[in-house]
């Protein structure tokens, strides 16, 4: 018990290190805002709070629906992309939807909800690696406002690059965290 809370507050300690390195460095991540209110604070670990139980399951439940509305606007945007004339507001709207639940990813992922649990696409490796799969969902955040924002721009050269940029971002957390279909 002693090693699993000293465990605890050494990554407790890096992330407060983080982020007031970040605070520092002038980080330009915008605030998350998630809807969980029992989603951690920035000061938290990487992944969060441990949870179990229902609360673990609904989570769960609460990440599938998510990942799976995050991926049909992506499936959506991709679509009118490669058409010959994209239809804006489609676009527009795919990106918004992207937008608004990217920052919910934060409260997504704390321990306990792995596939030790149930039935999940996630791999134990994003527990195993908690720092790296926060700065692939980060990134993906990142790239998911400014997908947002060239999508609002209507300029359709920057929406096609912006949406290149997400697509790397997911991949690179999907090729680590997520299993693949069979």
């Amino acid at each position: 018990m002693r090693l699993l809370l000293a465990a605890a507050s050494i990554v407790l300690l890096a992330a407060c290190r983080e982020q007031a390195a970040g605070d520092r460095t002038g980080n330009d991540a915008a605030p998350v805002n998630v809807s969980n209110a029992s989603a951690p604070g920035p000061a938290a670990a990487p992944l969060g709070a441990p949870v179990a139980g229902e609360e673990a399951k609904r989570l769960m439940h609460e990440r599938h629906e998510g990942m799976e509305d995050i991926g049909d606007a992506m499936k959506l945007v991709s679509r009118e992309l490669k058409g010959e004339a994209p239809d804006l507001a489609k676009v527009r709207d795919g990106a918004g939807t992207i937008a608004r639940l990217a920052p919910q990813v934060t409260g997504w992922f704390p321990p306990g909800t792995g596939p030790d649990v149930g039935k999940t696409e996630a791999k134990p490796e994003i527990w195993n690696k908690p720092e790296d799969f926060a700065a692939k969902r980060d990134a993906f955040q990142k790239a998911a406002r400014a997908f947002d924002a060239a999508a609002r721009s209507g300029d359709l050269t920057s929406i096609k690059a912006a949406h290149g940029e997400l697509g790397k971002s997911c991949k690179a957390c999907h090729d680590l965290y997520r299993e693949k279909d069979e």
